[in-house]
């Protein structure tokens, strides 16, 4: 829509990191063989808090880091297609997506969204026991039999990551 300055913000950013783009080049394949799959909160950087640079992962995100159809389509892709060997499962602490479905969806309409019942976020109230159960099921797929995969939690307090399986 011309003259929409809603997104005026970030254009002028981007028109900035154009001028100076560093990954001209940069191939599509995963550099490190590696996968993340990580939740959507803006307190994870994913490739900052495992020490990679942009090409060496891809990074996947959603609410809650679940393994959901879209992810594991991603995932057939880029394992077979872009170089990953590896993937890496990665819920956090203080995640909105722990608790219950009915404290979401009373969450969602107390914000003003209109009726979301019809609509499964997967929420957990064992968030370890969810990864360990997403990461069981890419390790037992016929699509990921070359893929290594670990299960993992992220501290948004001290920036630690612990594996969970």
């Amino acid at each position: 829509m011309a003259g929409d300055e809603t997104f005026a913000d970030v254009f002028a950013a981007n028109e900035a990191y154009a001028r100076g783009f560093p990954h001209r080049g940069l191939q599509a394949r995963a550099a490190q063989g590696l996968a993340v799959l990580t939740c959507i909160d803006s307190r994870i950087e994913p490739l900052a808090l495992l020490g990679l640079e942009p090409g060496d992962a891809k990074i996947l995100r959603n609410a809650g880091a679940r393994v959901t159809s879209d992810a594991m389509r991603s995932l057939v892709l880029a394992s077979h297609l872009l170089g990953v060997d590896r993937v890496m499962v990665i819920a956090h602490t203080d995640c909105r997506m722990t608790g219950t479905e009915a404290e979401v969806h009373t969450a969602l309409r107390d914000a003003g969204a209109p009726d979301t019942r019809e609509l499964d976020f997967l929420v957990t109230d064992d968030q370890q026991k969810t990864v360990r159960d997403d990461v069981h099921l890419l390790r037992s797929s016929p699509y990921f039999t070359h893929v290594r995969v670990g299960g993992f939690r992220y501290d948004v307090e001290t920036g630690r990551l612990t594996q969970l399986c």
